[in-house]
């Protein structure tokens, strides 16, 4: 190991402090742009969790806990039902129509309702859900 003189000039640096401080710098940094950046502010729209029955075509169909079907208050059979949505998809090609299920209603019957949906051909189809946040 060599000894330093005293009035001699140093030809070397030591920069490993110096990459030390980089290092810790750069990851702050990282840290404070990646807490920082939580997307674009914007001001969203407030959904209902009410379905959007104005027009006057839409129809409603309902599944009740016991299974019992209504098109929009009056009860139906599943044959019923596809007899009368045949007749309104054939007076209006674009029927939109929205299915609300009992929460302890068998899945089966909303399935069956969907599957009768798509076997006519109506595509615009929504499902009402009651909002969990108030």
């Amino acid at each position: 190991m060599k000894v330093q003189e005293e009035n001699a000039a140093y030809d070397e640096i030591n920069v490993t402090p110096m990459l030390d401080l980089a290092y810790v710098l750069l990851v702050v940094f990282i840290l404070m742009t990646t807490a920082a950046v939580q997307g674009v502010q914007v001001n969203l729209p407030k959904a209902s969790n009410t379905p959007s029955l104005a027009k006057p075509q839409t129809k409603a169909i309902t599944v009740t806990a016991d299974g019992t079907l209504f098109l929009d208050t009056f009860p139906v059979t599943m044959e019923q039902l596809e007899s009368t949505l045949m007749q309104y998809k054939a007076a209006n090609p674009e029927l939109p129509v929205v299915v609300k299920g009992d929460a302890t209603v068998q899945y089966q019957s909303v399935v069956d309702i969907l599957a009768l949906l798509g076997k006519l051909e109506i595509t615009q189809v929504g499902l009402v859900t009651q909002s969990l946040v108030k």
